[in-house]
């Protein structure tokens, strides 16, 4: 598979003031052809920046950032300006035009780049058909929910047929329900236009719901990166575990206590683990949080439980959930 985006012991330094911070730590990475990569961090942890520089809206203070094998740092300003038009974005605020319709918003770009009237119209409407809302083609983006406006915003993307769609913290602004929306409508859109998708978000959930692989961006380091499931199921790095470990308010309920983190990915949501361990193995454990939930019949999610005392039974509990075709790992407190 064809690498879109390769970046090159990326440093970015500010300065200000006579004062110096750098954004970015020799961060290395590849983002290939159709697929849906995530970019996650903590605020302030240089992921915004981080995007910003695969469209060169930032300059970065050293190493190499290319697209489709081309430097962009050696891109004249009219190249520069032809792969822009490859590189679509959408962000927190819409970035919608009041004073235009709806699909004199989607045509701005098409606009831009010297389309004829009645061509831009007619590919205007297109895209509002594929995000749902060509009937709000006329009214104007006052008169549109958050997650309407989203769907203008992502539908003036499209509008310029980019290889590429950045999308930087794209549904912060808007609720769980709305937020789901619109990442089905992105994934939609990733299989059915095979167009690359690269999310910035500070939300596990996101990633975890769209994303195929994901870099953490931790103090402009680049922490973790990895397919999804196998980042979401063993987290390797501190960042990686704070932003998938679930908030856990409980302590043990001694200092003996034993802490493990199972994952479902992929099993059946029906099946009882819990309530199958305590009958056959008469063993108890004590859920100290979980986050799990139902995705057509299949549970996702995870738990922190803590185990029996004794050494043997807390082998006993692993290994059932083990069996059981659950991801195990050992918590340790206050990591």
């Amino acid at each position: 598979m064809e690498n879109v985006f390769e970046l090159q012991n990326v440093y970015k330094t500010y300065k200000n003031d006579g004062k110096e911070f750098t954004a970015l730590k020799d961060v290395s990475l590849t983002i290939e052809e159709g697929e849906i990569f995530g970019i996650i961090g903590m605020s302030g942890a240089g992921k915004s920046t981080l995007v910003r520089t695969l469209n060169r809206l930032e300059e970065i203070s050293s190493g190499s950032v290319s697209f489709y094998g081309r430097n962009l740092a050696e891109l004249k300003p009219k190249e520069l300006r032809e792969v822009r038009h490859s590189i679509s974005m959408i962000f927190q605020g819409f970035n919608l035009i009041n004073q235009r319709t709806v699909i004199q918003n989607v045509e701005q770009s098409l606009k831009i780049i010297g389309t004829p009237r009645a061509q831009r119209r007619e590919k205007a409407r297109q895209m509002l058909e594929i995000v749902g809302l060509l009937d709000k083609a006329n009214q104007y983006p006052a008169r549109l929910s958050g997650g309407q406006k989203q769907r203008v915003a992502i539908a003036r993307a499209l509008a310029a047929d980019p290889k590429v769609l950045l999308c930087d913290e794209a549904t912060s602004a808007l609720d769980p329900k709305i937020t789901g929306e619109i990442l089905d409508l992105l994934k939609k859109i990733n299989e059915e236009r095979k167009l690359t998708i690269v999310i910035i978000t500070h939300e596990m959930s996101v990633v975890e719901k769209i994303c195929d692989r994901v870099a953490i961006i931790d103090d402009g380091n680049l922490a973790e990166i990895g397919d999804v499931k196998e980042v979401f199921s063993n987290p390797q790095s501190k960042a990686a575990k704070k932003l998938v470990f679930p908030a856990n308010p409980f302590d043990p309920s001694g200092d003996s206590g034993s802490l493990v983190r199972i994952v479902f990915d992929g099993t059946q949501s029906n099946v009882p683990f819990i309530a199958n361990l305590v009958e056959k193995t008469g063993l108890k454990v004590n859920i100290l949080s979980a986050n799990t939930k139902s995705v057509g019949g299949i549970g996702y999610g995870q738990m922190i439980l803590e185990l029996p005392s004794s050494e043997r039974e807390r082998r006993t509990v692993i290994d059932f959930f083990k069996d059981g075709g659950l991801a195990v790992s050992e918590v340790t407190i206050n990591e």
